[in-house]
């Protein structure tokens, strides 16, 4: 009998650590597919920002030298 015990505690115990290692890759796939798209985001937003930073300097390079003369 006590031996049924033992393999019936080793089986569940067996599927319980199967489990816990499919939730804890689907959380590491979740994060990586997070951290991917927030980058893709991150990029596409400082690549739409750019050109405006870069017209907003010229616009005070050309104020500045308009001082000058």
């Amino acid at each position: 009998m006590e031996t049924a015990f033992q393999s019936q505690t080793f089986s569940i115990l067996a599927i319980l650590a199967a489990l816990l290692m499919v939730v804890v890759t689907g959380g590491v796939v979740y994060l990586t597919a997070a951290e991917w798209r927030d980058r893709r985001r991150r990029k596409r937003d400082q690549e739409a920002t750019a050109p405006q930073v870069k017209k907003a300097s010229q616009a005070k390079k050309a104020k500045k030298t308009k001082k000058k003369k």
